[in-house]
């Protein structure tokens, strides 16, 4: 928990699990802020199909800075849409190595839990999404990561209300005395 009393959740997940739209919804039902994914705002003017390590490296410490800066004006829970684990996975697999950044903010994570997207929704295609590799891998990778970090979690399955009423559940349940 951060010196403030915040709960920071950090949700991963393959894409197209419904990260966001759940994150949107969690911080509405908890009436706080989300941090939106920066990766989606950085391809949006700058190629999807020809990024480095070096972009990689970018997005995280954008990413970093929106954290901190939506910290400041959560009421009591910030839900974050994405963590340094996704860009770890991402270069792993897209370039077989990470950079040294970006693995010293996967072991520097400060979350308090984190949920995991099942991919038990349908994939949708969207200009941002490329669905290179099997989402079950990316889950399992996801899931060793967070295993790692020794920070409780959760899987989120179902769908539409179901996969929402869980998360709100496992959140309120995790927390309803802190």
């Amino acid at each position: 928990m951060e010196k403030n009393g915040l709960i920071k959740i950090g949700v991963v997940g393959a894409e197209s699990t419904g990260k966001s739209e759940l994150c949107e919804k969690m911080a509405a039902h908890f009436n706080t802020l989300w941090v939106p994914e920066y990766a989606r705002e950085y391809f949006n003017h700058s190629s999807i199909y020809q990024y480095t390590l070096l972009d990689l490296e970018r997005i995280l410490e954008q990413q970093l800075t929106w954290e901190t800066e939506y910290a400041r004006k959560a009421n009591r829970l910030l839900f974050c849409d994405t963590t340094a684990i996704t860009l770890k996975i991402w270069a792993e697999l897209e370039f077989s190595t990470c950079p040294p950044t970006i693995l010293q903010a996967v072991q520097q994570q400060n979350y308090d839990f984190y949920l995991i997207c099942n991919n038990d929704i349908d994939w949708q295609a969207d200009p941002l999404r490329q669905n290179k590799f099997s989402r079950d891998l990316i889950f399992q990778m996801n899931l060793t990561e967070v295993k790692k970090t020794k920070t409780a979690y959760e899987i989120i399955k179902g769908t539409n209300d179901l996969r929402l009423n869980m998360a709100i559940q496992s959140i309120e349940k995790r927390f309803k005395h802190k």
